[in-house]
């Protein structure tokens, strides 16, 4: 990886765990930390904000340029490929020492929640880059299993084959930023030919995981750009079928801001607004929310195990 592009991202808290893999302490696990609030994730699915560790193992490979992705992308082919074993060692080691400062920090009262923290059991695989691009993903995922880790993995559909061969994570994410091929190659830009097809693909492959594992399909809505023909995302959604869906605001942050304005960041109520059309044009309805993450969970039918219990 170039040197003046990984100086770049450890300027901004990325801490290299390999040649292309990186960690990086999620914004709410800080703010759990000193008790200001939580992740979607944990009040959508179990998934406490204080234990979870955030790591891509693309770091050097994205084939998409989205307009609201807050990180640069950048493009450059596997040289060495990092081994699963000694990714999960030394993201727990840079986990530790990214938040060694936090037991001096007079807002952090829970030594408990501190002490946790430092032993993270939850994985988001999705910091930057297309992650299964990863030829050892699947791998990964198995280790992490073995240490009764949970896995949650995102992916742009573009290596649906892949998708479908994946050792299932504890939940996998497919995002899905566009309601038509027009606006899906205006906003993601993908670099792949036939990408709208291979993200077709990728929502049958994502109904057949439904087997495997938990699925949920993610929209990033951006204001005047995506946000746009609900009943088309709604029949896109009901193709895959996942059991969760996502509807998220796009935040103004990153790199993005080179390329949108702060206008195209739609508050909360657009963003349930807009929610409600799917539902109107489809199974699913609104499960759950929250407002300071602008973002609705979506089901067909709320779950018992939706919830997920790690203790």
């Amino acid at each position: 990886m170039k040197t003046d592009y990984k100086k770049e991202l450890e300027k901004q808290q990325y801490r290299f765990i390999g040649k292309h893999s990186a960690v990086k302490i999620c914004s709410w696990t800080k703010k759990a930390m000193t008790d200001k609030g939580v992740c979607y994730k944990q009040k959508f699915y179990g998934i406490n904000s204080h234990r979870c560790c955030q790591i891509s193992v693309t770091v050097n490979y994205c084939d998409q340029d989205c307009i609201f992705c807050w990180r640069k992308r950048y493009q450059e082919p596997f040289i060495e490929v990092d081994d699963p074993k000694e990714l999960i060692d030394r993201a727990i080691e840079q986990q530790r020492l990214l938040l060694s400062g936090m037991g001096g920090n007079y807002k952090v009262k829970n030594m408990q929640k501190l002490k946790e923290a430092k032993d993270p059991m939850h994985f988001a695989i999705s910091l930057t880059g297309e992650t299964l691009y990863y030829p050892k993903l699947s791998e990964l995922i198995r280790e992490l299993k073995k240490r009764n880790y949970s896995s949650f993995v995102v992916t742009n559909g573009q290596l649906y084959k892949v998708m479908e061969k994946l050792e299932p994570p504890t939940q996998l994410y497919l995002s899905l930023d566009a309601p038509n091929e027009k606006i899906y190659k205006r906003v993601c830009k993908p670099q792949n030919k036939g990408a709208w097809d291979n993200l077709m693909n990728a929502l049958d492959v994502l109904k057949r995981m439904k087997k495997k594992t938990r699925t949920a399909i993610r929209i990033t809505l951006v204001k005047e750009k995506n946000m746009l023909e609900p009943e088309n995302y709604a029949k896109l959604v009901e193709r895959a079928e996942p059991h969760f869906l996502e509807v998220k605001a796009y935040m103004f942050v990153g790199a993005s801001r080179q390329k949108l304005a702060m206008e195209n960041m739609p508050y909360h109520k657009g963003v349930r607004e807009f929610a409600e059309k799917i539902a109107e044009n489809s199974s699913y309805k609104i499960i759950d929310e929250q407002p300071e993450s602008r973002v609705v969970l979506m089901m067909k039918k709320d779950r018992n195990d939706r919830i997920m219990n790690f203790t």
